[in-house]
């Protein structure tokens, strides 16, 4: 099975956030090191998704994971190395027999309660959130704050994977707090500079890590 390693900065692309298109995007964030790439797209046919999941899975090349948020149907078409679930997605289980036992599969959470469960359910890592209050997506909720991740961190043993808000004035919080990476969407790809963003979130994650 195939496990998540090494974990730091992580790109969930946003085609409607993003200033020079996804695929540069990626390759930018990949050149900088970026080790986990998730494919997030709600405005385009399944069939534009598969055509875009292939050209972002080519640039991976190996030096990244892979994954798609929630479309199991476009990860199986492109042979992806994984999927990324919401509360309200696909059940685990069903999403672990469409994609068998090899594949990465990751879950939304955004309390103990839900991160413990995602864990009992077999998903191979979580993303908590949001930590902060954050405009990237409608409806996030609530900001769980760090204390959350504590807690977290303490009830299960899984990576995890902090998203919301983050900065580079908060991220080194967020990963002493018990992150073991972050997304951070606004913040990098609202910029003109993703390949230096993403360096630099990658060397205050190590910062973090290190203290």
């Amino acid at each position: 099975m195939k496990k998540l390693t090494n974990l730091d900065y992580y790109l969930v692309t946003y085609s409607s956030i993003s200033r020079n298109g996804i695929l540069s995007d990626v390759k930018q964030a990949l050149d900088a090191g970026c080790k986990v790439i998730q494919y997030r797209e709600k405005n385009k046919t399944t069939h534009e998704m598969i055509n875009e999941a292939k050209k972002i899975k080519q640039l991976c090349g190996g030096r990244a994971f892979f994954l798609i948020n929630d479309r199991i149907d476009v990860a199986i078409a492109v042979d992806a190395d994984g999927v990324h679930l919401g509360q309200e997605d696909i059940s685990v289980d069903v999403a672990r027999k469409l994609l068998g036992s090899n594949k990465i599969i990751g879950m939304t959470v955004h309390n103990e309660k839900e991160a413990v469960e995602a864990e009992s359910w077999g998903v191979d890592y979580i993303g908590l959130a949001p930590i902060f209050k954050t405009d990237t997506k409608e409806g996030s909720g609530i900001p769980c704050g760090l204390d959350m991740i504590k807690k977290v961190r303490s009830r299960v043993g899984l990576p995890i994977i902090a998203v919301g808000g983050i900065n580079k004035e908060n991220i080194v919080d967020v990963i002493k707090s018990g992150a073991d990476g972050v997304v951070a969407v606004s913040a990098v790809l609202d910029s003109n500079d993703v390949y230096a963003y993403v360096l630099d979130f990658i060397r205050l994650i190590k910062e973090g890590k290190s203290k």
